[in-house]
């Protein structure tokens, strides 16, 4: 890991997503996974766009308040996917993974992660945000793909890491890894400025 200094703190990631864990260990990063209980994802409706992931990002940080010491740093992240001036939750089930796609297909969409970084005594947080184009997918290819990958834990009902992103997405514009849940170039650079900037 080349971030300097970096080795003196203690780096917890608070997230139980599988590709946040592994965009993490791909760059190197040693780290705890620990999450502090439930965390209601709710939000302001007012919000709108980059402002709700950054919202739950750093709420989910707050909870971490209690017990932090100069040395350790919490990660938390929140990624929505925004269509057509509407966030795309989670699909409940496989009714509600199919109409989500059905939504997505032939479009072009934004997927916005907010992160926040937390330490004892600062907080830092950003946004990234990609532009994702979706070619008009048939029934048969949506029923496919949430049959067989059940894409139930993932905001808009895919993962671009998937069969339907290798075959339903045209382009990007942005981070891919963003797409996948964690801007991870732009989280190295942001950590690396919270351990060595103003220390």
């Amino acid at each position: 890991m080349f971030i300097h200094g970096i080795e003196d703190y203690h780096i917890i990631l608070a997230s139980d997503s599988p590709r946040r864990h592994y965009l993490l260990k791909e760059i190197g990063l040693d780290f705890e996974i620990k999450k502090k209980g439930f965390v209601d994802e709710s939000y302001p409706q007012h919000l709108i766009r980059e402002q709700i992931p950054l919202y739950l990002a750093e709420k989910k940080a707050k909870v971490f308040d209690e017990g932090l010491d100069d040395k350790m740093i919490i990660i938390t992240a929140d990624t929505i996917v925004w269509l057509e001036d509407k966030v795309l939750q989670k699909p409940a089930n496989y009714d509600d993974a199919i109409n989500i796609l059905k939504e997505l297909s032939g479009k072009c969409h934004q997927v916005y992660t907010g992160v926040c970084l937390k330490s004892k005594h600062k907080t830092q947080s950003f946004t990234a945000c990609t532009d994702v184009y979706f070619r008009e997918l048939t029934f048969a290819e949506i029923d496919y793909y949430v049959t067989h990958y059940q894409p139930f834990d993932k905001a808009g009902a895919y993962g671009i890491q998937e069969w339907i992103g290798y075959v339903g997405v045209e382009k990007i514009n942005g981070s891919f890894f963003n797409v996948m849940g964690l801007p991870i170039q732009k989280l190295y650079t942001e950590l690396d400025q919270f351990i060595n900037i103003n220390e």
